[in-house]
């Protein structure tokens, strides 16, 4: 007979250790070991070998548990959530602080991992997309997956922008006040970044007809 008790506090224990890997990374990097983020989770090191097996298992979860995060919170905001609603969460930023930070060290992290982790935004924004045309508030697309690509390489261009201004002493570092970092990127890029969501860049598409008819004859 299963202990339901026991069952319940085993999943809040792996919970917690988790929470705390995500909490420690975001401040510390990566380099932060296995004894450091139990004592923040309040339990001993064996168990968190018991839950994960191993460092590289806890990050591929926490890894797991952020992309979740994100897809959630985009997936509503564009396909279902009153505009005013998505706006209204910029007061709850410090809620969404660890989340950020970690995004920022896995990016900055680089390697193998990086590049896992940034081949998961990709696939969640696709289908995120997806889920705005499904709901009529995002335009369709030709190429999905470019556009998704081309979306979070935004996203991790503007947060390298941030540490770099953070580097030349013009704003806080993601790393570190990661809540202030988050206010001063969307105070420097939230409203250029909805008029050109919202409106486009040209005026007509005779780049992209340009482009579109190159692609069919490259060489003439």
């Amino acid at each position: 007979m299963v202990n339901v008790r026991s069952a319940t506090d085993d999943l809040t224990a792996r919970a917690r250790i988790r929470d705390a890997a995500i909490a420690r990374w975001g401040r510390e990097g990566f380099r932060a070991g296995m004894r450091a983020i139990a004592a923040d989770a309040g339990v001993s090191a064996p168990l968190v070998v018991h839950h994960f097996g191993s460092k590289d298992a806890l990050r591929a979860a926490c890894d797991e548990h952020v992309l979740a995060r994100i897809f959630e919170e985009k997936s509503a905001a564009v396909a279902g959530t009153p505009p005013t609603d998505v706006v209204a969460k910029l007061a709850m930023l410090e809620d969404y602080a660890p989340l950020f930070a970690y995004v920022v060290r896995s990016l900055l992290d680089g390697g193998s991992l990086a590049a896992r982790f940034v081949d998961g935004m990709v696939e969640d924004a696709e289908k995120y997309l997806e889920d705005g045309v499904a709901a009529g508030t995002i335009r369709p697309s030709r190429d999905p997956h470019g556009r998704a690509r081309a979306l979070i390489a935004t996203t991790v261009g503007t947060i390298v922008m941030a540490q770099t201004d953070a580097a030349a002493g013009r704003g806080p570092a993601p790393t570190e006040d990661p809540t202030a970092a988050m206010k001063a990127m969307y105070d420097n890029v939230m409203v250029g970044s909805l008029e050109l969501y919202t409106y486009g860049l040209f005026t007509d598409s005779s780049y992209l007809d340009a482009f579109l008819a190159y692609e069919e004859n490259p060489h003439e």
